[in-house]
């Protein structure tokens, strides 16, 4: 069974939210292990440049893998 395009999204839109969530957690948790101290609002920032930057990945990723599929 095919995935419909409206159910692609919400898969994609809850896949960045709960990334978004684990990076941030994650940095509060683990920053200061490294001498790290960056307020909430740092680490919001920090956050949504490493969602960018895997969304950019993960964009990449799916249209070499569908240009192989194809070939």
């Amino acid at each position: 069974m095919t995935q419909s395009r409206r159910m692609s999204l919400v898969e994609a839109v809850t896949n960045v939210a709960v990334g978004y969530a684990l990076a941030v957690a994650t940095q509060i948790v683990v920053f200061p292990w490294f001498g790290l101290h960056p307020n909430l609002g740092e680490n919001l920032a920090l956050g949504g440049v490493f969602t960018v930057i895997s969304l950019i990945r993960g964009y990449a990723l799916r249209r070499l893998f569908e240009r192989w599929r194809v070939a």
